[in-house]
C-alpha cells in the first residue's frame, strides 16, 4: 500500500495480524472463567489482609493510644494529650466522664469547641 503525498510517495507497512514477541499469545483467546475468578479471589484476599493489618477507623484520633485528652482551663481553644497514669499539667483538667472527645470533630470535640471547663473539671457557665 502506498500513500501519495503532495510531493512524494511514501511506502507504508501494514500492521502485523498479531503482535510478535508475546510468549503464549493466541489471538482471539480470552481468559477462562476460572482464571477470572481466581484473580478476583486473590484481589479480595489482598484487600482483606490490608484492611485488617491497618486501623480501619479513618478518623483522626485526639491522642495516641497510650494518652488521654485534657482541656485548658477556661479556654475552648486549648487542649493537650497526657500519658496514661499521669496527672494533667497545671492549667489543664480532665474532661468530665462520658464527655471525652476521642476523634477530631466528633460530637464531644465539637461541643467543647464552644464550651469551657473550670479548674475543677466542671463545665463553666458561659
Amino acid at each position: 500500500m502506498k500513500i501519495t503525498g503532495r510531493h512524494q510517495t511514501l511506502p507504508v507497512a501494514l500492521p502485523a495480524t498479531r503482535p510478535r514477541g508475546l510468549p503464549g499469545y493466541r489471538p482471539g483467546r480470552r481468559g477462562t472463567r476460572w482464571s477470572s475468578l481466581a484473580g478476583l479471589f486473590l484481589t479480595a484476599a489482598a484487600l482483606t489482609g490490608l484492611s485488617t493489618a491497618c486501623d480501619t477507623d479513618v478518623r483522626d484520633h485526639m491522642c495516641m493510644s497510650n494518652e488521654y485528652p485534657v482541656a485548658a482551663v477556661g479556654s475552648s481553644l486549648g487542649g493537650a494529650c497526657v500519658t496514661n497514669g499521669q496527672q494533667p499539667p497545671a492549667g489543664y483538667v480532665r474532661y468530665p466522664k462520658g464527655q471525652v472527645p476521642l476523634h477530631v470533630d466528633d460530637t464531644w470535640d465539637t461541643y467543647w469547641q464552644s464550651h469551657t471547663l473550670d479548674a475543677h473539671g466542671h463545665p463553666a457557665m458561659n
